[in-house]
């Protein structure tokens, strides 16, 4: 029996984890394959032992399941509960309107809900659909699906790679991982050993999701499916979301509320019984004082607030998809993010051009722009080049051209221009300094010593220490006739300087996360990019540069040691998905209500556990399904904006956490305030127009610095807004006409009620 007949798990083994550390020959022999491809009949059995190349789909509990999920939630059955009662002493319009807001409420909550089952699915069809593999000694074309560990895989320029897969031979191949790693700049990839355990550093693999960019790589399949760095971010996206802020707030509010109310009737019903009135009499009157104890409001109240709330982000450039996420942004603490996109501008520019000693000077770039123009690869670099030296390349014209060569890492261009025919070398500092025998020294150049050469990589080390990175440009004179360029011209060269490149922060960051710090925000770094780079990018920016964790740390700590440094430290490095989320979850675990701003596949994880999750417009369409927000600006500069008008909201709604209370007499009125306050909850109080009303609240509510009015007319209502707009800490307001809640609305957002505005219909 050979091992892949024997049962084993659907997911590689943890020594597999980092399989860019493994030769080929070991991971042959662990895989149980060659280096020659599988046949038909061993692919078939692998198929069957590791399971689609696929990802999970996201469970989902089906509409009944959800409905009754929420309405089992205490305060929930505490308004289907006083409806029924309602009916059942009949006042049937009266438990209409109950049972109605509660449906409207849980209905709306079941559809949102959707959008977290669609996160998966959408990452499940963002990845290749067809993938080339050798099957009995020769590639074809089969469904992504079929792709086995073991299998041989070929992926060319522009293919979607379909699997985490160990590179065997490459040509000139290069991959776009900044959705996966973080990595702005496209990724050299050829075959060797790495011994890195960060996937961000494993030049030797391919992962899945990863879009070829140039060239073309063999590999040998290692992980499918869930067993793959993007498979990660698919099972992170099917668990279940654990509650937000808002949402465990208003379960303990409705726990609260049962509380008290179960309290009260029996304590009212044992004492009425003990009175000797009448059992049925005293039933009745503890069912009507339930009711009359219920908020059949709050549900209604918190979507129009939200809802408009969400009206007014809108407005601004932000499209909100959970309304309970503009609660928990206005309660955020800290804001963890991205460094690509978000807080950078994700376009590589030339920062600088320096000559042979270090010294500024344009001559470089300017080379570097005019062999850019003419015979460049047209990525990211030489975007910047042509970019950052515009029109250098005017009177010059292509005469040959020695493609990039990913072996040596460097290509020529010969141009001819006012300086006449010259060849143009540029490449990796290491790889064009080797081939330099001269330096350029103003308008002339002189031998290089070996001590200059090692400045020369000195100041690249001292330049990579800064977050930049640099290639070197080179030139020589073209003598005899023109043909095209061959490795033996790249010789006795003369070295121009270096082009130093960087991903710079936006204009607008620096002045962002000041005014995160002035609401109470913190922010931090979460990035998959170098340390190095993560760590000028903190210091640009304003916040603590001092540490930066790298994954490898991250890695290293537990979960405890983790959540006490998370409070000090402001930026990580290289981080893989599953570490971005932990470091969330440390977050939260110290009481942190967390947010997280992410465009990436591999800031899926971090969207779904964090209380808040923002993406932005442009993002992957795993990130935007995951978020809970949109920025429609990839600016942080937005969401700083928008913490002022939701931490508005949310001191509003925090109003909203007591309950109506009707009071046969001031003493009942006082112990039911009393269990209130007992609780930590601000009470709203309701009582019906009386004679002893107005006395109660003279004596009880000034005694407790709440102040309120009772009213059941328009005219009533505009005198107590008045009122509470004169000092008040809060204002409760009582009436039974449902237009009055616009009236109240309107003059929250006209600013005349500073204090806490709670709202109940009876």
């Amino acid at each position: 029996m050979t091992a892949v007949d024997q049962a084993a798990p659907l997911t590689q083994p943890d020594a597999l984890s980092t399989f860019w550390t493994w030769t080929p020959a070991d991971l042959c022999a662990a895989l149980n394959c060659g280096c020659d491809g599988l046949s038909s009949a061993n692919a078939e059995a692998r198929f069957a032992h590791y399971g689609p190349n696929s990802d999970a789909r996201t469970k989902s509990d089906g509409v009944a399941r959800a409905i009754l999920r929420r309405l089992l939630e205490p305060l929930s059955l505490i308004l289907l509960a006083a409806g029924i009662v309602s009916v059942a002493t009949g006042d049937g319009v009266g438990g209409a309107i109950i049972v109605t807001i509660l449906a409207i409420s849980i209905g709306l909550d079941t559809v949102q809900e959707g959008h977290a089952v669609k996160a998966a699915e959408v990452l499940r069809h963002s990845v290749a659909l067809r993938a080339e593999v050798k099957r009995d000694g020769v590639f074809h074309q089969i469904e992504v699906a079929k792709v086995v560990p073991g299998d041989i895989l070929r992926v060319r320029a522009g293919d979607i790679i379909p699997a985490d897969a160990l590179i065997l031979d490459a040509t000139a191949c290069t991959a776009g991982e900044a959705a996966l790693t973080g990595e702005p700049y496209a990724v050299e990839k050829r075959s060797g050993v790495v011994t890195a355990p960060s996937p961000a550093e494993a030049s030797n693999a391919l992962f899945r999701g990863a879009i070829v960019q140039t060239g073309e790589a063999i590999a040998l399949v290692v992980g499918t499916g869930r067993a793959t760095v993007f498979g990660a971010a698919a099972s992170a996206l099917s668990e279940t979301q654990a509650p937000s802020p808002f949402q465990r707030d208003l379960h303990r509010f409705g726990l609260v509320i049962a509380r008290l109310t179960l309290g009260l009737v029996v304590i009212v019903l044992a004492t009425r019984v003990l009175l000797g009135r009448e059992v049925l009499d005293s039933v009745l009157f503890a069912v009507a004082l339930a009711v009359g104890l219920t908020p059949e409001l709050l549900p209604m109240i918190t979507t129009v607030t939200l809802s408009r709330g969400a009206m007014r982000m809108a407005g601004k450039k932000v499209i909100v998809k959970r309304l309970a996420s503009i609660h928990d942004l206005g309660a955020m603490t800290v804001l963890c993010t991205d460094k690509t996109g978000t807080l950078t501008s994700a376009e590589i520019t030339l920062t600088r051009s320096l000559d042979a000693d270090g010294a500024d000077d344009p001559r470089a770039a300017r080379l570097g722009a005019i062999a850019a123009d003419l015979g460049g690869d047209r990525g990211s670099l030489d975007a910047a080049l042509i970019e950052g030296s515009a029109g250098a390349s005017e009177g010059w014209t292509h005469a040959g051209r020695h493609a990039f060569d990913f072996s040596r890492r460097l290509g020529s261009v010969l141009a001819k221009g006012p300086e006449g025919p010259m060849l143009i070398i540029k490449g990796a500092p290491e790889a064009v300094l080797a081939l330099c025998t001269a330096r350029r020294t103003g308008e002339s150049a002189a031998a290089m010593s070996e001590s200059e050469q090692a400045q020369a990589i000195g100041l690249v080390h001292a330049l990579a220490g800064d977050g930049l990175r640099t290639i070197a440009v080179a030139s020589r004179p073209w003598l005899g006739t023109t043909h095209e360029v061959e490795a033996a011209d790249e010789t006795d060269l003369v070295l121009e300087g270096l082009c130093a490149f960087a991903d710079p922060p936006k204009a607008t960051a620096a002045a962002a996360i000041a005014r995160l710090a002035a609401a109470g925000v913190k922010l931090k770094i979460l990035s998959g990019d170098d340390p190095v780079v993560v760590r000028r990018l903190a210091g640009l920016v304003g916040l603590n540069a001092e540490k930066v964790l790298s994954g490898a740390d991250i890695a290293a700590l537990g979960d405890d040691a983790l959540a006490v440094q998370v409070q000090a430290v402001d930026a990580y490095g290289r981080l893989a998905p599953d570490q971005k989320s932990r470091i969330v979850k440390a977050l939260q675990a110290k009481g942190a209500v967390v947010g997280f701003l992410g465009d990436g596949i591999n800031d899926a994880p971090g969207l779904k556990v964090a209380d808040i999750g923002l993406s932005v417009e442009g993002a992957s369409g795993v990130a935007q399904a995951a978020a809970d927000m949109i920025l429609l600006a990839s600016d942080l500069g937005i969401n700083a904006r928008e913490i002022d008008p939701a931490a508005e909201l949310q001191k509003r709604l925090g109003g909203v956490h007591g309950v109506l209370v009707t009071a046969v007499s001031p003493a009942a009125f006082e112990q039911a305030f009393g269990a209130l306050r007992s609780h930590g909850t601000m009470a709203l109080v309701g009582l019906p127009p009386g004679r002893f009303a107005m006395p109660i609240f003279d004596t009880v509510l000034k005694r407790i610095t709440v102040r309120g009015s009772i009213v059941g007319t328009r005219q009533d209502l505009e005198e107590a807004l008045d009122f509470a707009g004169n000092g008040a800490v809060a204002a409760h307001f009582s009436w039974d006409k449902l237009e009055n809640i616009n009236a109240i609305f309107a003059r929250m957002e006209e600013g005349s009620i500073d204090g806490r505005i709670v709202l109940e219909l009876h």
